[in-house]
Formats: C-alpha cells, structure tokens, sequence
C-alpha cells in the first residue's frame, strides 16, 4: 500500500530583477545625456587641460623643441607692458558693445512689438544680419568705413568731411562697436520681443486706469518681467564681447597701436603670429578666468535684479 507522504515545500523568495524599473530609467537617463557629456569632455575639459599644461611650456613649433619653464609664461603676463593696454581697450569694447547692443536692441522690440501694418516685414529686416556671413559683413563694413568709402561719401553730401574711421584711435574703436553692435542686435532684439509679449496685458490696463504714465508702466511693469531675458541677453552679450576676433582682423588690426587690440586678438598674435604657444595659452588661461569670473558675478547678481513671478 502506497503511503501517502506529506511534502512540504518552502515557498519560494521572489527572485529580484537586475534591471529594475529604477535602474532602466537611470540607464535611459546617461544615454540620452552621453553625446552631451562626451562631447563636453572631448572639446571643452580636455582642450582646458591641454592649454593649462601648454601654458607651463614653451613650445616652438620651427624648433620641434617642447621645453617645460614652470611659471615663466605667467610671470611674463605680470609684466607685460601691453596687456594693461590690451584689457583697457577690451574693457572699452565689451561696455560699448554691451551698452548699445541691449539698448538699441529692446527699443527695438519695443517698437516692433506694436500692432502695425507691415511690422513682420521690419522684424526680419532688423534680424537678417544675425544670419548674414560674419567676414562678409565685416568686409562690406571695411569699405564703407574707408577714407573714401561709402560712410564718407554721404557725409560729403551734406558738407561734412568724415574721418579716417579705421586709422584714428577714437573713431576705430567706436567703428568696430558699431558693426558688432548692428550684425548682433537681431538676435537680442527677438529675445526681447518674445519676453514683451508674454507681459500680461491687464498690468497695462490696470496701470493707465490708475492714471500711471507709459513711461513709469515701462519702469515698473516692462522691466521687472523681462528682467530674466536681460539677464540673459546681458550674460550673452559679455561673454560674446570678449570673443570677438573676426571684426577685429579684418577691419583694424588691432590699430592703430594696441587701440583695437582685444586680447583675443592679443592672444592669436601670440600664438599664431609671433609662434608663442606658451605664452599664448597662458592668455587663454586669462581669458577664461575673466569669462568666468564676470558670468559668475552677474548670476549672483540675479536675485537683486531680476523678478520671478510667484
């Protein structure tokens, strides 16, 4: 006779899986972020290191020589007899350039974002040099700007001699502000414009029925709300400033003197021209310290000038 026998069995532990909603999400996450991440690793913090290691050595390039000297480089930019020359003209074009570009550009937006007849096609008129060839732009602007070039040419019109605007110290720095000025403030002047049509239009309204005039709705209203988009603009516009290096080649040199002289400009002189690889990264090293130091002071800055909605 068969006996039954009773078997008892453990119930079985549940068996977690590696791959876990969690982890597959998390997976999903670094991939999409990869490219960025690689490629900020590829073109950004290996270049960084490179220069950083380039400025501790003098690299001669005819020579085939890569000699270590330490901090030579930086004791050669503590007394270099341009580079307070150099700072002081990139300082001169970096305020101009900034000051006009985002003044002009929000009148600009202002003035285009009132409902007129035709007003679309004044806005693609004002942003086309945005999308126009920077050398192109700037080899046009280098004729207009000659001696007897078109500038002066309508000057003489109306009995006025005009100068020679890339020749003289004054009026070529305020020549190069310009051109940067009119091929850049498009694309400011649509930030502007995209932050002015999101101010609600019963502030407004709120505002002219408690008698407040349009110039204090502007100071209390206008720009409270875009005052994110000014910082940004703003943010933009430094930085952008102290990269400028095609203008600066084509229309002046650098001239007359070390008038136009930016330091970017310095520094490809540097490097490029007078083949001071060392030296030339040692201003690399400056200039991403100035970038770094100024976007870091305006975004400090952003808590006392800039209003966020609740």
């Amino acid at each position: 006779m068969a006996v039954a026998q009773e078997v008892t069995r453990r119930p079985d532990r549940p068996v977690s899986a590696f791959w876990t909603i969690a982890r597959r999400d998390s997976l999903a996450g670094f991939l999409f972020i990869a490219p960025q991440l690689i490629g900020i690793i590829i073109f950004v913090l290996i270049p960084l290191g490179l220069v950083f290691w380039y400025s501790l050595h003098e690299w001669n390039v005819l020579a085939n020589t890569f000699t270590y000297t330490g901090a030579q480089n930086y004791r050669m930019l503590m007394e270099d007899g341009n580079l307070r020359e150099v700072l002081g003209a990139t300082a001169i074009f970096s305020a101009g350039l900034v000051v006009f570009n985002l003044s002009l550009a929000l009148l600009l937006a202002v003035l285009l974002n009132q409902k007129l007849a035709g007003i679309a096609i004044f806005r693609t008129l004002f942003f086309s040099p945005v999308v126009v060839s920077l050398v192109a732009w700037t080899i046009v602007w280098g004729f207009l700007l000659q001696k007897n070039g078109g500038i002066n040419g309508m000057l003489l019109m109306i009995g006025i001699e005009g100068p020679n605007w890339l020749r003289e110290e004054t009026t070529a720095m305020i020549s190069v502000i310009v051109v940067q000025v009119f091929k850049n403030v498009g694309l400011n002047m649509i930030l502007f414009l995209a932050a002015l049509q999101g101010v609600p239009k019963e502030l407004y309204e709120a505002a002219r029925i408690d008698g407040a005039p349009v110039f204090k709705q502007f100071r209390r209203i206008t720009l409270p709300l875009i005052s994110p988009t000014i910082l940004l603009t703003s943010i933009i516009t430094i930085v952008g400033s102290l990269q400028v290096f095609a203008q600066i080649a084509v229309l002046t040199q650098g001239g007359p003197g070390l008038s136009t002289t930016v330091l970017v400009y310095y520094l490809y002189q540097q490097a490029f021209q007078f083949h001071f690889f060392g030296y030339g990264s040692t201003l690399s090293i400056l200039l991403f310290l100035i970038v770094a130091v100024l976007t870091f002071a305006q975004w400090q800055m952003r808590k006392r000038i800039v209003f966020y909605e609740s």
